[in-house]
């Protein structure tokens, strides 16, 4: 624990936590959420402020700073509500385990490849890119289907594979460029 008193600065003069940090936290508890209530309009609701939270919290981060953990927070909670909200169309039946891995493809592989980063003591924060984005957006899209019952469902969680694929190697392609160590 940092010898600041929380919110007065962290490691490196950074605050211990911001308000970018509170709005990618709120995805976790929204997480719980999707997992427990049942009604379509009370899930829409969550995944649209899920989205927002994850829409908003980089470029609060970008005005108004960030804590030495947000780069490890953001991705964190994502990667929470995702596995929660995909969790429930699992269990729904309503997509096959392989599309449901396809769904989640990319935070599979990203949080395999930060866990081996640890493994080599070299663990770094890779910069949000568009590809990743775009993933996101496509999940989202692929949750919205769900629960209106589209029949476009599985052509859409297909399609996000697709992306998913598109932004491993795209990520792939610029990591061992990052820089940034993780809690620096």
């Amino acid at each position: 624990m940092s010898e600041a008193s929380p919110g007065h600065g962290g490691e490196q003069g950074r605050p211990d936590w911001t308000a970018a940090d509170v709005l990618s936290f709120l995805r976790i508890p929204l997480a719980a959420a999707f997992v427990l209530v049942s009604h379509t309009g009370w899930r829409l609701a969550i995944v649209g402020a899920a989205a927002v939270t994850d829409l908003l919290d980089g470029p609060v981060a970008r005005r108004r700073g960030s804590s030495a953990y947000g780069p490890v927070l953001d991705p964190i909670a994502d990667k929470v509500f995702m596995a929660g909200a995909v969790g429930v169309v699992a269990f729904s039946g309503s997509l096959h385990l392989y599309e449901i891995v396809g769904v989640l493809l990319r935070d599979i592989v990203a949080t395999l490849a930060f866990a081996a980063t640890f493994f080599f003591d070299q663990p770094r924060a890779i910069p949000a890119r568009w590809s990743g984005k775009a993933v996101t957006a496509a999940q989202i899209l692929t949750l919205v289907a769900f629960l209106l019952s589209s029949p476009y469902l599985r052509p859409i969680a297909w399609g996000t594979t697709a992306i998913a694929v598109f932004a491993i190697i795209d990520y792939l392609r610029v990591a061992p460029r990052a820089q940034r160590r993780v809690g620096r």
